[in-house]
């Protein structure tokens, strides 16, 4: 059997950190997308520092969770993404992460229409079409950033009016991976309209509400769309704004359709997650589940999370001021974690080599991964690109 396998190239993200791994230069990963404080660790933060604490003292059982999970986990994550009135109108299950949640929708949307083709725009998170493929589906890509550094809404609206009635189209939320470059509210309004005009699905992949212009503003657009919507899809991760990267929480959401519709949704949503991983784990989402359910514990939260929000949007400025005027000021248009700068292959390879500068294929960065204190080598490195 295993002869008759052919090669299979590495993931380019997870080879880059085994390179920066064995580079002995002192190298300045730029690579894994984790949010990083100024002493380079990815910090447990309060909330849920305090909420292990109150779990661990009631000695939680361990038993399974079942195939949709935790009920509680996922009332209060519908109530954060869609808000209070959204809730009767959903059906949902626990995911392993958002990477999961999208597998488990797509794999929803490929029992139900198999001939569909899922719309992402390119460059984007560089596990979509991989997944999207996985589960059976036809892609198509488009482009999603303009030459200067922009959300390249009109060839995202040109894609729509390509697709066909039933086509999925799959969005990011906020802080787009791995751009940084997110539609205004204006464009999110035109999104959404021409998307329900044509018959459209939205995939809304939410994976870093919180650190682009905060909790509400971040989820303004994917609420946008899922209010046009006559059938939405939601798939929304708990590793960055919780801090929770190694716990895998996240959820699949549907919404709209008919009461009965989305009783055989949720049935096929549990069937999937069975075939898949049979439960999700419990840890991750029992924290989060404190944390939104307490008053103090959610307003911590949300203090520390503006916190790193507001740090990211500093580095961005400083490093913008450290290099001058010129291309890497897109920086500054940028939210959240990423951006991805208007440089060469042969470029980025020169800062790896000569520079000891690592940065994703496609010249993404994670400014969340960037000290304060070495800005000025980043600054160096790209101003001697010109």
């Amino acid at each position: 059997m295993l002869s008759t396998l052919g090669p299979v190239l590495p993931d380019p993200l997870w080879a880059m950190a085994g390179a920066l791994r064995a580079d002995r230069r002192d190298p300045l990963d730029l690579v894994v997308g984790v949010y990083r404080d100024e002493t380079g660790r990815t910090p447990v933060m309060r909330a849920v520092a305090e909420a292990e604490q109150r779990l661990a003292a009631r000695r939680r059982p361990r038993g399974y969770v079942g195939p949709s999970g935790s009920a509680p986990f996922l009332a209060a994550m519908t109530d954060l993404l869609l808000g209070p009135a959204a809730a009767a109108g959903t059906v949902a299950v626990q995911s392993v992460a958002g990477t999961g949640a999208l597998r488990v929708l797509l794999e929803l949307v490929a029992l139900a229409s198999p001939s569909a083709t899922v719309h992402l725009g390119e460059p984007g998170y560089v596990n979509h079409r991989p997944i999207a493929e996985a589960a059976g589906l036809r892609v198509q890509g488009h482009p999603s950033l303009t030459p200067d550094g922009r959300a390249d809404v009109p060839a995202l609206l040109e894609a729509l009016h390509r697709a066909r009635p039933g086509d999925v189209v799959l969005l990011q939320a906020a802080c787009h991976n791995p751009t940084g470059a997110d539609p205004d509210p204006a464009q999110w309004r035109e999104i959404a309209d021409a998307m329900a005009a044509l018959g459209l699905v939205p995939l809304v992949d939410s994976a870093y509400h919180g650190f682009g212009e905060g909790m509400a503003a971040d989820l303004a657009g994917l609420r946008t769309v899922v209010a046009a919507a006559e059938v939405a899809l939601v798939a929304a991760s708990c590793s960055k704004n919780f801090g929770l990267y190694a716990e895998r929480t996240g959820i699949a959401l549907v919404t709209g359709g008919s009461a009965a519709q989305r009783a055989v949704a949720g049935a096929a949503l549990q069937r999937i997650a069975r075939a898949s991983y049979s439960q999700p784990p419990d840890h991750g989402a029992a924290v989060v589940t404190e944390i939104l359910g307490d008053t103090a514990l959610r307003a911590d939260h949300t203090a520390e999370l503006e916190s790193m929000r507001r740090r990211i949007m500093s580095i961005r400025r400083q490093l913008a001021a450290a290099v001058g005027p010129g291309r890497w000021q897109v920086v500054t248009r940028h939210r959240g974690m990423f951006s991805v700068l208007p440089m060469t292959e042969s470029e980025r390879q020169w800062l790896m080599t000569e520079a000891a500068v690592y940065c994703a294929p496609g010249g993404r960065i994670n400014v969340a991964g960037l000290p304060t204190g070495r800005i000025p080598r980043l600054a160096a490195a790209l101003t001697a690109l010109g």
